[in-house]
């Protein structure tokens, strides 16, 4: 049996979500990956807005500053 502390836990919160109506598939996806048509990515149905709370992710890499050139001949 696994105890988890509670420093361990994730901060969660509201995020929006794009959730299918079918009620036999359980597909969803974040609103920030979601394409242009709102179709479910696992049985191709309709899509509603929804929200879920879950751990925040970051979309980007942060970016290395450049490192100067050496301009010596």
């Amino acid at each position: 049996m696994t105890t988890k502390s509670n420093d361990s836990k994730l901060d969660v919160i509201p995020t929006k979500i794009w959730k299918c109506k079918n009620s036999e598939c359980k597909a969803w996806i974040r609103e920030e990956f979601t394409t242009g048509e709102q179709l479910c990515p696992i049985c191709r149905g309709p899509m509603h807005r929804s929200m879920r709370h879950l751990p925040a992710v970051k979309n980007k890499v942060p970016r290395q500053p450049r490192q100067p050139k050496n301009d010596a001949f």
